[in-house]
């Protein structure tokens, strides 16, 4: 699956690149897939979803084969614990909760810290490559990681790496195509459904559905008694009485 993925990124970046740059192609297409809060107000909804596959088509390939890089060297390992299908709706939910968040902030924050932590169009995977860095440094705390095949980092330097940096972005004003919103966002959704197995998020679900069940024991219970109480019946014990002077012909019956 993460294979599937890698190759739909790249063949989508790719197929942008040459639409645009050699094929005379308007980049209002492109835009047309950004995530941009006005036009999700006005009903374009896929954009909480499209901008996690497009990459910036024109100047560099660099922001397309970090995001590459990005998850291969640790998606691989969170994809053989998780299997396929946890693994690919972790990519989903993630990416579209990062930038739904983004959205939200986008519409709620004042002027002077929206303009400084939302762009005005957002796109990428990043905020997915900071969800699965979380992920995978907190599934596998004892692992080291050889980053573009040179550089061996931890789990615990990784998480401080991650998190630094984007840290870091903040406070000297960097910009970036996904918004930093997105980015934070994606760390916590990162940490929210793949902190360990289960997740929080399982873990909380599960607390909350046996409480439930509790629940509907008590007042199963709650309502054997109440039926009892009212049906008048009594329970007499059987055997016979302690002064042994029952009859023999069958008028004490157990």
């Amino acid at each position: 699956m993460l294979k599937a993925v890698l190759l739909t990124l790249f063949l989508v970046w790719v197929t942008f690149a040459l639409a645009i740059n050699w094929g005379c192609a308007s980049e209002q297409l492109f835009l047309l897939f950004f995530g941009n809060a006005d036009a999700n107000l006005s009903g374009q909804v896929w954009r909480l979803v499209t901008p996690l596959v497009m990459h910036m088509p024109t100047q560099t390939p660099s922001h397309i084969f970090t995001v590459l890089l990005g998850l291969y060297f640790l998606g691989t390992s969170l994809e053989e614990s998780w299997g396929s299908r946890r693994f690919l709706g972790f990519l989903l939910l993630t990416g579209t909760l990062a930038y739904a968040v983004q959205f939200v902030a986008a519409l709620l924050l004042p002027a002077f810290f929206r303009d400084k932590l939302v762009p005005g169009e957002w796109f990428g995977a990043m905020p997915v490559v900071d969800a699965v860095a979380i992920a995978w440094a907190l599934s596998f705390k004892d692992r080291t990681v050889l980053l573009f095949f040179v550089l061996p980092v931890s789990s615990r330097g990784l998480l401080l790496m991650v998190i630094g940096m984007n840290v870091l972005m903040v406070i000297v004003g960097a910009a970036n195509f996904a918004g930093h919103v997105a980015l934070f966002a994606g760390m916590g959704a990162g940490w929210l459904f793949g902190a360990g197995t289960p997740s929080p998020a399982r873990r909380w679900l599960l607390q909350f559905r046996m409480k439930q069940l509790k629940g509907e024991q008590a007042k199963i219970k709650q309502e054997r008694k109440g039926r009892v109480q009212r049906s008048s019946l009594r329970v007499i014990e059987g055997g016979r009485a302690k002064e042994d002077s029952s009859p023999d012909d069958k008028t004490w019956l157990n």
